[in-house]
């Protein structure tokens, strides 16, 4: 290939309106379509400190009392135990009575039975029961005797009612609960 035949394809120089410019080679990739290694750089070291912080926060919790660190997690702790409606129990009237009732257990799982003795009328309490269980309170007046009525409620409605009158008289409300 002779001088000859680079001319035939070669523009004449006078011909060309605007000066040649040499790019740099970031420019050359810009226009290619290439992201140049300082952005590459850049955006995995943002992405790296994004992974670390998701790591430090799993570790050492969330700054809002959650930890996923030696103790139970709040979410697991609400999923163990089982839902739990506000029941009052209420006994009303004159004298003196004992009075049992169904309390939450201290681990949250089913009832305990109470029993308060010698209580002065009126008497009332709001406990905490299991969703499933079925509370109940009972009045058993003294040889006094006396009037009592007994009622419950479950979530501030009244569910069931019962009186009862003389020595040794007895009331029980109960109710089932979810």
């Amino acid at each position: 290939m002779g001088n000859h035949e680079l001319s035939e394809y070669a523009l004449p120089e006078r011909e060309l309106s605007e000066p040649v410019v040499e790019l740099t080679e970031e420019e050359k990739a810009v226009l290619v379509g290439e992201v140049p290694d300082r952005r590459v750089v850049t955006i995995g070291a943002v992405l790296l400190v994004i992974c670390a912080a998701f790591v430090v926060r799993g570790v050492f919790g969330d700054g809002n009392g959650a930890s996923t660190g030696d103790g139970p997690r709040p979410e697991d702790i609400a999923r163990d135990r089982p839902p739990v409606a506000a029941v009052t129990y209420e006994i009303t009237g004159r004298g003196s009575a004992d009075i049992s009732y169904l309390a939450r257990n201290d681990g949250g799982r089913g009832g305990r039975p109470a029993v308060e003795a010698d209580v002065r009328l009126p008497w009332r309490k709001t406990v905490f029961v299991p969703a499933g269980e079925r509370p109940v309170v009972s009045v058993r007046l003294d040889e006094g005797g006396g009037e009592a009525r007994c009622a419950l409620a479950v979530g501030g409605k009244h569910r069931h009612r019962d009186v009862t009158a003389g020595a040794f008289g007895r009331a029980t409300c109960s109710v089932r609960v979810g």
